[in-house]
């Protein structure tokens, strides 16, 4: 078993002040023939690979802080620091360093620390500058102490004297006792001369002194101190809340003294940073970086003390799951379960993985299902808390629970599903509680992240390359009509049913939560959309008294049409799907709003990007009532781009315009669609439409040839590769093309007045229907014949 007394946790700074975990492994000491000299060496316990090779250089100053750490500085400006499992250890390597730089293994510091341009000033000194005396502590003396305290902050070097005088005349102790004393005669200007020395001392940096300030036989005290800042009018009461007010619950008991004893201090010197210290400028925070560091590894032992205690968390999560705990120790249970998951955010990436496995071994996700259904608001509060934290850090492992609890389970029960009813159901006004919640959900079904983390922590097999697909069709079939019921519901008439502040909030969450599936998700969105005829459910929120809610309706019209797919924009011309938006828009009138703004850009965005359908539709559905909109040139440029469509009445169709991908997704079983539905074939939606064009079109034919037989007789349809038939009354079909043809089907034509040929259909160029597999075609309609005349 390898020696737990040489353990040791590598960190470096980085370029933000925060320490990175650089891994786990055991120090040792030796001479390194390449470094010529001795060198500390990590091994890591994983693999025995080297994280660390430093020689022990003379002149380097080493840092012994909190009896288990050794911080220094590299040549190249790298913070290291090695925290020891065991005191023992640090002691074994601090006197090997001491030992090769000559020096006392009793002091906390082996060389002075200089800045370059201390070193630059002081080069030519034979010595260091001389120690420091400290005045005499006395109350005739604080003038005189307080002047010594603020003449050192300037130097590096001068610095580092005061503090080791500080600390080895047990100068803190001293003026604890002249606090004491000055309290008991009210002489409040010795209190600010005090408090303005006991800053100089957190401004020194130093970890040793902090060491004692911090200690419970001085916290207080310390606390005490700083309570007369001489820029307050009045003095505060610190001390009286961290005893009174601010009381500590062991929801479960500690058995580890060591571990309390840590959480007091902690709490108590975050209190000390963020409450008492008064806002630092930008010198005063580079010099209490020491204090910074104080905390974070303090917050690092205390999760590691009590993630190793495996008793004390198996107890937490058997109360937290027990019916019979009552609500106000589950409110307890709840609270201390979120202060962890918080502390755990200090963690390095290694470290806070074990951590969160840690949580799911132990089965944190059924035990939120429990908690998140609780009726208090301060649990359900503390409980989204602590799912953003786990989903932050790993979707994939929520992902992975649901799938998994999805075969056991009905629906009304699942995770996500109760992260949407919480959502739904969000008493406060302003939905400060669904706001976070939906950005649970929305994490969870980005497909980037899918593909980024996928089978990170599967406990059984889950490719990557079905993470998304897998999930994306359970949650459109299991949780997607949770999530949409408000909307669903609020829109079955032609205005919205319930129109008061809290329901539009609500429906405009849910409607950004749709338009990012818009985005990410494509075929699955664009079935559901097609399925439930969602968008018309939703241009009904254009008549919404809330801006916000008819802005909401429109910016999801706005994304569709932005994919510039002709599935969505056949849809949308044969629902007439944007007459709600240009309705509203006439209903707004003159007035220079977001409303005006937005719809004239979504007509822009059609007219610039040269949407043909749609310009086509506008154009000849809306045009008339446009086209007194003449402060901006939208509608006259949509006017301007169609003659020809205009001219013509018809719309050309790209050739294959599904992708691989989609084609996949209409060819699967309609039993795998939610209630049994299945898409309507969009073949037969493009059927409809040219039924409808070519009828149009004939009318048009037979308008013409009916104003020509006024003067001269009908010429004949010219047909290259047959002879025409006799024509009945109004039009006639001829007969299929012969079978063993391979080119495309030739375009009905017609005869123009300069005696050219005109097609009235245009087809692609490439023969798109004889290469589709047997049970595609039998959903396509049959070729239909030429007109003749």
């Amino acid at each position: 078993m390898a020696d737990t007394r040489r353990r040791v946790k590598l960190y470096a700074l980085n370029e933000d002040r925060q320490w990175d975990d650089r891994g786990t492994g055991h120090v040792s000491s030796s001479y390194v023939e390449r470094l010529k000299g001795m060198s500390l060496l990590v091994r890591a316990e994983s693999d025995g690979s080297l994280l660390l090779e430093s020689k022990i250089q003379p002149d380097t100053a080493y840092q012994k802080q909190q009896e288990t750490l050794i911080v220094w500085s590299e040549a190249d400006n790298v913070d290291l620091a090695l925290s020891f499992q065991e005191k023992a250890g640090c002691d074994e390597i601090w006197e090997k360093i001491c030992q090769v730089q000559g020096k006392d293994p009793s002091c906390d510091i082996t060389q002075d620390i200089v800045e370059e341009s201390e070193e630059e000033k002081f080069e030519d000194m034979p010595d260091a500058a001389p120690p420091i005396e400290l005045p005499p502590c006395e109350l005739s003396k604080l003038d005189e102490i307080s002047e010594v305290f603020n003449s050192v902050l300037p130097s590096p070097i001068r610095r580092e004297k005061l503090a080791n005088a500080i600390e080895y005349e047990g100068y803190i102790k001293k003026i604890v006792d002249l606090f004491h004393m000055c309290e008991d005669l009210e002489n409040f200007e010795g209190l600010h001369q005090l408090y303005e020395i006991y800053k100089s001392i957190f401004l020194l940096n130093k970890n040793a002194l902090f060491e004692v300030m911090f200690s419970d036989e001085f916290i207080f005290d310390t606390v005490g101190i700083l309570e007369y800042d001489p820029s307050k009018p009045e003095k505060a009461s610190h001390r009286d809340y961290l005893r009174n007010s601010a009381s500590f619950k062991e929801v479960i008991p500690i058995s580890n003294e060591e571990l309390r004893q840590k959480i007091h201090q902690t709490y108590r010197v975050q209190y000390i940073q963020d409450v008492v210290l008064p806002t630092p400028s930008v010198f005063e925070e580079n010099m209490l970086s020491t204090l910074s560091s104080f905390i974070f590894f303090n917050k690092i032992e205390i999760v590691s003390m009590i993630q190793d205690d495996e008793k004390f968390l198996t107890e937490l999560f058997a109360q937290l799951t027990d019916e019979a705990t009552d609500d106000n120790r589950r409110r307890e249970l709840v609270n201390f379960l979120k202060e962890f998951c918080t502390f755990s955010q200090t963690l390095q990436p290694q470290a806070k993985e074990s951590f969160f496995k840690t949580l799911s071994n132990l089965g944190i996700l059924p035990a939120l299902e429990v908690i998140l259904s609780m009726d208090d608001p301060e649990v359900r509060q503390a409980c989204t808390d602590i799912i953003m934290y786990i989903v932050e850090y790993s979707p994939s492992m929520v992902r992975e629970f649901i799938m998994q609890e999805a075969n056991q389970q009905d629906d009304d029960i699942l995770l996500v599903n109760l992260i949407i009813e919480q959502m739904i159901c969000d008493p406060d006004p302003e939905l400060g509680n669904a706001l976070q919640l939906s950005g649970v959900l929305r994490i969870l079904i980005d497909p980037e992240n899918m593909m980024a983390t996928a089978n990170a922590w599967a406990s059984v097999p889950f490719p990557q390359k079905t993470e998304k697909t897998e999930f994306l069709s359970f949650f459109y079939k299991n949780c997607m009509h949770v999530l949409t019921a408000p909307l669903l519901a609020n829109t079955t008439e032609d205005k919205p049913s319930k129109d008061d502040y809290v329901t539009a909030q609500l429906l405009s969450l849910i409607l950004e939560l749709l338009a990012f599936c818009v985005e990410h998700h494509t075929y699955h969105i664009r079935n559901y959309i097609f399925n439930k005829d969602l968008l018309r459910r939703i241009l009904v929120l254009m008549k919404s008294s809330h801006g916000h809610l008819a802005l909401s309706a429109l910016r999801f019209v706005r994304k569709i049409i932005s994919l510039k797919e002709e599935f969505y924009n056949r849809y949308i011309i044969k629902g007439n799907l944007l007459k709600p938006i240009v309705d509203a828009f006439l209903t707004n009138g003159q007035r220079y709003n977001l409303l005006n703004s937005a719809t004239l850009e979504l007509f822009e965005f059609i007219r610039v990007e040269d949407i043909k359908s749609l310009v086509a539709y506008v154009v000849e559905t809306f045009y008339e009532q446009l086209k007194d909109v003449d402060y901006v040139n939208t509608f006259k440029g949509l006017k301007l781009s169609v003659p020809s469509i205009l001219r013509n009445h018809r719309y050309r169709r790209d050739a294959r315009s599904l992708d691989e991908e989609e084609e996949i997704w209409f060819e699967q079983d309609e039993e795998e669609m939610e209630d049994g539905e299945a898409v309507v074939p969009v073949t037969d939606m493009l059927k409809n439409k040219m039924d409808e064009e070519l009828d149009h079109i004939s009318k048009i034919i037979d308008g013409k040839r009916a104003r020509e037989s006024e003067n001269k007789p009908p010429s004949p349809l010219k047909n290259p590769t047959r002879s025409p038939s006799p024509p009945p009354p109004t039009r006639k079909f001829s007969s299929s093309p012969p079978a063993a043809s391979t080119s495309p089907p030739a375009s009905p034509e017609v005869k123009t007045n300069n005696g050219g040929i005109t097609g009235l259909v245009d087809y692609p160029d490439e023969d798109s229907d004889e290469d589709e597999d047997d049970d595609r075609n039998s959903s396509i309609p049959a070729k239909r014949p030429r007109l003749a005349t």
